[in-house]
């Protein structure tokens, strides 16, 4: 190496330095290239067909391309959305044609594919079509929509998944071991440390190895006893490189579940401005916006029910929302969610009525299911009775039957005890009328 080569060796960023050379080294994706999976087998035998790379920025597309470029036999070509027009693809697509003719494969990566427009796309389809070429494009978008059908059509298509932390953790452990990331240095960073620079990155290994590489170099040093330079990452360091101050923690521990609590009791008392507070605090210290999500979720049936039904639409949406685009984008749609529960009129109704049907389920007698509601799928059940007296309520005048539907040991019990807020009392009043039915009509 020489020393102009060890000079641009130090001064490129962490993430281009510490970049998998090959599938070991890949951090993530082992559904794809796992041990015997059909991405690592194609890439291993060299035999790569016209495939798209789909996934979050950060999670290795690019890298992938890469690591096949060096491991082809194929001329590797790639393009760019931003510099390539269609005379120059169209002039290396012939080329590609005229080393077909004697043999030789040309495989051409399009990172950013969904930032080409539909000719430039369409230059490229009929190379693919003949298999002049094998294409190779990485987006972050989703491929239905941004690549045009018939190109699309003749691509497989992977999809890379977010990087989990504890992936991102030891892509992390292994750049500051890494003779080519800080291996010849004595860094001292602590796991707890490492765990919320994971966290901050949102599964994104490029801006995680970009936040190492800053708080290490902004790093306490100190020399020990034997004269070894030591460079000491601290909490203080890494709440000024992320302006993350008290916002950090455990996701695990004591004050992921504090600040979970205090945004479920804020919607439930109304308080939209410490609900929307709670949340942010929460997303911003790097929580799990699916986790956040799943709780919402959960709040719109416990604590709002039928006082609003439309409460439980509208956080399955933002819950589909969370699924679809992540951090930070779906912050917004997770404060809808949050700020349409805690002004929605409230009810605890669901949550009160299945507590007091699960004691009667765990705690009473089982008393078999009445006969005339069971089902009757062979002649040998209906011989036996099963669906015998049961009135179908379709059927009926007033579309209820005079049937007891509850076990005997339960007759009589009531679980829905409706609230008075919203439309609750619609419902309120159906369930009066209904049970007013059954004394007039029950015998």
């Amino acid at each position: 190496m020489s020393i102009f080569e060890e000079e641009n060796m130090t001064t490129e960023p962490l993430a281009a330095r510490l970049r998998p050379r090959d599938l070991d080294e890949f951090a993530g994706q082992q559904h794809l290239i796992g041990e015997g999976k059909v991405l690592r087998r194609m890439i291993e035998s060299d035999k790569i067909s016209s495939m798209i790379f789909w996934g979050p920025p950060g999670v290795g597309k690019t890298t992938l391309a890469q690591i096949i470029a060096s491991r082809t036999n194929a001329q590797f070509i790639t393009f760019s959305a931003v510099t390539s027009g269609i005379k120059e693809i169209k002039n290396v697509m012939q080329q590609a044609e005229r080393m077909g003719a004697i043999g030789s494969r040309t495989i051409v990566f399009i990172d950013e594919i969904h930032r080409f427009n539909k000719a430039q796309q369409d230059a490229f389809l009929p190379f693919v079509e003949k298999g002049s070429i094998v294409l190779i494009g990485a987006t972050t978008e989703n491929p239905s929509f941004e690549v045009n059908g018939a190109l699309l059509s003749r691509c497989r298509v992977f999809v890379l998944q977010q990087l989990t932390k504890e992936d991102i953790a030891g892509l992390l452990k292994r750049a500051i071991s890494d003779p080519r990331g800080f291996g010849d240095q004595k860094v001292v960073m602590p796991d707890e440390l490492i765990n919320v620079v994971a966290g901050f990155s949102n599964g994104d290994a490029r801006s995680a190895l970009s936040i190492l590489e800053m708080v290490i170099l902004n790093g306490d040093t100190r020399t020990d006893e034997d004269g070894t330079e030591v460079i000491e990452v601290t909490e203080d360091i890494v709440e000024q490189c992320t302006s993350k101050k008290s916002l950090l923690y455990d996701k695990g521990g004591e004050e992921h579940y504090n600040l979970i609590s205090a945004l479920h009791k804020s919607v439930r008392n109304s308080d939209v401005n410490a609900a929307i507070y709670w949340l942010a605090r929460m997303l911003e210290a790097g929580e799990d916006p699916k986790y956040v999500a799943r709780r919402v979720t959960r709040m719109a049936a416990e604590d709002i029910g039928l006082a609003d039904p439309r409460a439980l639409e509208i956080c399955v949406a933002a819950f589909h929302a969370v699924n679809l685009i992540g951090m930070p984008e779906c912050s917004v749609h997770l404060t809808e969610a949050v700020t349409y529960l805690a002004l929605a009129p409230k009810s605890n109704a669901m949550e009160t009525a299945y507590f007091a049907a699960r004691d009667d389920a765990v705690k009473e007698l089982a008393e078999p299911v009445p006969m005339h509601i069971r089902n009757a799928p062979t002649g040998l059940m209906k011989d036996l009775g099963y669906g015998d007296g049961y009135i179908y309520a379709h059927d009926t005048e007033d579309k209820i039957a005079s049937m007891q539907c509850l076990p005997d040991n339960l007759v009589g019990r009531e679980y829905y005890k409706p609230g008075r807020q919203g439309l609750e009392p619609r419902f309120a009043e159906r369930y009066e009328a209904i049970k007013e039915w059954h004394k007039k009509h029950d015998k």
